[in-house]
């Protein structure tokens, strides 16, 4: 009415409504304590600068209430009561911190509103409902409760109205037709809001014109009779000059909210389809080569499939050979092998693995009755029937690391080294990844046992590892890949038996070389724990550090395990990590969890943040958006009643031709448990573990007559690494070449 009164206190608010008729509109009250004079066109350029009210999702909060703050006192518990925190609502968010100095680190919860239930109880109290948990939280007076419950009202009824109007999740891909029209309601929106900007520059040009002339009339009026009105005159320009400048902002935080969270939508969607575009061209070109390479070797001798002489009578059809093929197919389950009329071989098709083992049975044990005698003592001493083991060596288990051997294919690619640092700590956590339902325990090896893994025409790589003590046990591993790299290891377990939980230390450094770089990484692995050994469900947990060490470059990079607490807010079973160049400086930001995935962010910007509770500065890092290094491969299915085998593990029991007589794979112990014949198999067990310590006696006896110089293993030398210093088995070679002539006569009769 009239107009705006110069010294007169005022607030601006934005509501968006949608009333019955489907249209929004904005109100906008004046709060006055004085008269209300003059400028009655500037009001309405105001009203006219704010954002259309057709523009969908648009939320422009009060300039004096766009977020709240305070102390709220929160119950914990019934020890501890009501305790005081510091509250802040911002965005349809409210977080909550033990200290103000908190806000720059660590959050102690969130409560999103949009799905929150606001209830107001009586003396100061007010209970929020989200997710199926309820805060209860109490004000220090009527006042104070009653400006929290109107906030969080506010920006309750802010956040649904944003609900219906934007997603902002990005994770999951809509249809196509609904993308498209998902694509033009942003692209529609961002064009509403570059309206808007353009809207407010315009008028904050106007307005800063309009107070500029004031402020020079002024300069020109000083001292004069009519400089009271001027001044008045100036402070309502620059009021309304404010209120549009804080408008203008705000529209500006909307399109840039909009845009990122889109613009993170899109790259997820982009990403996906580049890797599945990738893995289609290289399937295609796969199965290209296939189809010419079959359909030549059939047109040059299609004898070699059939192993029945064509006819010559010239009457067999087409169909009738296409039969002859597919038998040919059939008897030959494991290789398709074709050769020329010269004999040699031409090609050959990659063999097919198996997917199952036979269901777990169920055995009752009283578990109790073994293990009261053994606590304190070195797990490997104790005489365990198989009922607690699974059917696999713990070489197996050690060549169960390469399940995830592509990320050290990527890493060989790396023209970074800091990247390539990035994969290899990838690879290091995705060892334990398997773990995560494996709470039975691995067959000790028997000294001199092997183990191999030939994978070279599916991954690339040869994998061998023997058992090069056996007390304290002691396994060496050695691995070589085509693709560009080397892996080796020296891997002794030290473990104990607690009670309530057993806990496995492996001792001993891994090793990686890429072979183009020379780059060198070393590092060890985290103390595993099964819980819960005498009361309640097994579980498994890693805890620890690693520090991977590159020794050409001196990068480092180190990895948290944090071990799982009942009481703690954190993700269970994360895994946190910082990569740091020669100089000290951060590089890169890993998080993610050690069951299934890690991701990697560059740090772009680094600064210290507010001390905590113990006067400790947090380094506060800037980083881009993160990007996913590893992703656990889903279980196959019944995995359940295969001892939680993941697709590697299930193959790694797998008979094979050729190999050595030492070899896990024939140790019959372990391969009757596999069957599901576990009383034939404890007593093979115990055959064995007696034959062992029998030669163990005739070893020592023969020791101290001075006819050798203890155990030596076979296929690996101790040396002292030139790196590290430490000492170590080296693989000394020979083993592939034994394999091709099948000469084992050095192998000893162990099983």
């Amino acid at each position: 009415s009239g107009g705006l009164q110069a010294n007169s206190s005022f607030t601006v608010g934005y509501s968006a409504v949608q009333p019955a008729h489907s249209r929004s509109y904005l109100t906008v009250q004046l709060l006055t304590d004085g008269n209300v004079t003059g400028q009655e066109e500037q009001m309405n350029e105001l009203v006219k600068s704010l954002p259309s009210p057709t523009l969908p999702g648009l939320q422009l909060p009060c300039l004096n209430t766009g977020s709240y703050k305070g102390w709220l006192f929160k119950w914990t518990n019934y020890l501890k009561g009501y305790q005081r925190r510091w509250f802040v609502l911002s965005n349809g968010l409210l977080s909550y911190y033990r200290t103000q100095a908190e806000m720059a680190h660590t959050c102690r919860g969130t409560i999103p509103l949009a799905t929150a239930y606001i209830e107001v109880g009586d003396t100061c109290h007010l209970v929020l409902t989200s997710g199926g948990r309820s805060y209860h939280l109490k004000a220090t007076s009527e006042g104070e409760c009653q400006r929290w419950v109107s906030a969080l009202q506010q920006a309750k009824a802010n956040s649904t109205l944003m609900m219906h109007h934007s997603d902002d999740s990005g994770d999951e891909g809509p249809l196509p037709q609904e993308d498209r029209v998902l694509t033009q309601g942003v692209l529609k929106t961002l064009a509403s809001k570059l309206d808007d900007l353009s809207t407010c520059n315009e008028l904050i040009g106007k307005h800063g014109a309009a107070l500029q002339r004031s402020l020079s009339e002024l300069e020109e009026l000083r001292g004069s009779a009519d400089s009271t009105d001027r001044v008045k005159s100036v402070n309502e320009r620059a009021t309304l000059f404010r209120i549009t400048s804080n408008a203008m902002i705000n529209v500006c935080r909307d399109f840039l909210d909009v845009a990122e969270s889109q613009s993170r939508r899109w790259q997820k969607t982009l990403q996906y389809e580049r890797e599945q575009r990738h893995h289609l061209e290289e399937t295609i070109e796969q199965l290209a080569k296939q189809h010419n390479s079959l359909e030549r070797a059939w047109k040059e001798n299609p004898t070699s499939y059939t192993g029945v002489e064509r006819s010559q009578e010239g009457d067999a059809s087409d169909e009738n050979e296409e039969a002859e093929f597919f038998d040919a197919m059939e008897d030959s389950p494991a290789f398709i092998t074709v050769t020329d009329s010269s004999g040699t071989n031409h090609m050959q098709l990659r063999r097919t693995r198996r997917s199952r083992i036979p269901d777990k049975p169920n055995y009752s044990l009283n578990l109790w009755s073994i293990m009261k005698n053994c606590i304190g003592k070195d797990l490997s001493k104790i005489p365990m029937p198989v009922n607690f083991n699974e059917p696999l060596s713990m070489l197996q288990r050690l060549t169960e690391d390469l399940e995830y051997s592509e990320l050290l294919d990527r890493a060989a690619r790396c023209d970074s080294t800091l990247e390539q640092m990035c994969l290899v700590a990838a690879f290091s956590v995705s060892s334990y990844s398997t773990t995560v339902h494996r709470t039975a325990k691995p067959f000790n090896p028997l000294l001199g046992e092997t183990y191999e893994l030939d994978r070279l025409e599916e991954y690339g790589y040869r994998s061998i590892s023997e058992q090069v003590s056996h007390h304290p046990p002691a396994a060496a591993h050695h691995v070589t890949s085509q693709r560009g790299w080397t892996l080796w290891q020296h891997i002794t377990i030290d473990s104990k038996f607690r009670g309530k939980y057993i806990s496995v230390m492996p001792l001993g450094n891994i090793h990686l070389q890429f072979h183009s770089s020379g780059n060198h990484y070393v590092w060890s692995k985290v103390t595993s724990t099964v819980h819960n050994i005498i009361v309640g469900k097994l579980w498994i947990d890693q805890s620890g550090d690693i520090d991977i060490v590159n020794n050409n470059t001196k990068d480092t990079c180190r990895l948290k395990f944090s071990p799982y607490s009942y009481f703690s807010r954190e993700v269970p079973r994360k895994v946190t990590g910082v990569i740091e160049d020669r100089e000290g400086t951060a590089r890169y930001i890993l998080s993610g969890t050690w069951d299934d995935k890690m991701e990697s962010a560059k740090i772009v910007d680094s600064s210290q943040g507010c001390g905590g509770s113990e006067g400790k500065q947090k380094t506060v890092y800037q980083t881009l958006q993160p990007k996913l290094l590893w992703k656990k491969y889903p279980l196959p299915d019944n995995a359940e009643n295969m001892h939680f085998f993941s697709s590697l593990a299930l193959t790694l029991n797998e008979p094979e031709e050729g190999i050595a007589p030492t070899d896990s794979r024939l140790r019959p112990d372990q391969r009757l448990m596999e069957a599901g014949v576990w009383d034939e198999a404890n007593t093979q067990k115990q055959r064995l573990e007696e034959c062992q310590r029998l030669e163990r006696k005739r070893r020592e006896a023969q020791a101290n007559q001075a006819l050798e110089e203890g155990y030596q293993p076979l296929w690996f030398e101790k040396r002292t690494d030139d790196t590290t210093g430490e000492s170590t088995y080296i693989y000394r070679g020979g083993y592939w070449e034994a394999k091709d002539r099948q000469d084992w006569s050095q192998c000893p009769e162990i099983f």
